[in-house]
Order: C-alpha cells, then sequence, then structure tokens
C-alpha cells in the first residue's frame, strides 16, 4: 500500500493506468503470432515504463518466463511480485500460473498447497482457472478421484442439462470408498 499526496491509501497495482492495461492486454493478444524475440523486446519495452521492482513488472516477467518455457525463471519472479504486494486480479492469476509453473517443475503438491489457500481467499471469475490448474496438480501428486472431482465439480455450472448430477457426481467422488 502506498500513500498519496492527499492521504489517500492505495494499493501498488492500482497505479497502473488503465491505457497502460490497455495497451499489455493488446500486447499478450498478439503472442501466439508474433516471433519470440519480438515479444520479448516489445513487451520488454512495455513493462519498462514501470518503476524496476514494481509489483506488475515482476509479475509480467514471470508471465513472460512462464509462456515461453521457463516456469524455472518464472517462479521466483512470481514470488517477488507477491513479496512486493501485487494485489486484486494479478495477484490471484499469479497464484495460478505459479501453481501451474510449480507442477511443470515437479512440485505439484506445493501447487495444490497454495490453490487451496488461494480458494479461502474468496470467489471470482478464475475460480475455475483455479480448479483446472488444482485438478491438474492433484493428478500429479496422485489424487486422481479428486482430480476429477475437481474437474466435474467446476464444469457442472456451465452445461445446458445435468449441472445438479454431475455436482452431485463430483461430491461422491471425494467420499471414501467402501472396501
Amino acid at each position: 500500500m502506498t500513500t498519496t499526496e492527499t492521504g489517500t491509501t492505495t494499493s501498488a497495482t492500482a497505479a497502473i493506468s488503465t491505457e497502460w492495461d490497455r495497451r499489455s492486454i493488446a500486447l499478450w493478444l498478439e503472442f501466439p503470432d508474433l516471433p519470440e524475440e519480438e515479444f520479448r523486446v516489445r513487451h520488454e519495452k512495455l513493462i519498462g515504463e514501470l518503476p524496476e521492482g514494481h509489483p506488475v513488472l515482476l509479475f509480467e516477467r514471470g508471465a513472460l518466463q512462464d509462456s515461453t518455457g521457463h516456469s524455472d525463471l518464472a517462479v521466483p519472479l512470481y514470488q517477488q511480485a507477491l513479496a512486493a504486494g501485487l494485489d486484486g486480479e494479478r495477484r490471484r492469476r499469479v497464484v495460478i500460473q505459479m501453481s501451474s509453473s510449480l507442477r511443470n517443475m515437479g512440485r505439484p503438491a506445493e501447487g495444490v498447497a497454495l490453490l487451496r489457500a488461494e480458494r479461502e481467499r474468496g470467489s471470482d471469475h478464475l475460480d475455475d482457472a483455479i480448479s483446472a490448474t488444482l485438478a491438474l496438480c492433484l493428478v500429479d501428486t496422485g489424487h486422481e478421484r479428486e482430480a476429477v472431482a475437481e474437474a466435474v465439480a467446476a464444469l457442472a455450472p456451465h452445461l445446458p442439462r445435468y449441472q445438479r448430477s454431475m455436482a452431485n457426481y463430483a461430491r461422491l467422488l471425494m467420499e471414501p470408498e467402501e472396501e
């Protein structure tokens, strides 16, 4: 948190302008179609507008490493972004992305712990991304039934029919098996 000249307290990431966000979103939309090096140059130029050590800059650098197959380089940047005060939707996104990276690095149990803690913080439009990533992490920790239950429970509300029965099946998968 920072205090402005008027004495109002704002979050570190709230200071990012809507215009900067718009340009960042536009650049990320181009990512699949650009050569990696061109994207890196344009991305670094954009985030270079932020002060060094800014939580959004750290998040963006981590996202770039993650998106180009360098989970091992992304995780420390994500951790730094959280430590620097990343908040709001970006904080939630960094938890999802870091959990996925940890899974890719063979550390899925850490991802499970992060995602479960994140789920306790509240609910928003990223809930399904948390569930999908949690399901993947659970598979890699040997909890396949729980992973399927997680995925089915996340999918159920989106179905045109059978929502109630699918939610029930997901719940039943979590009950101990009778022997």
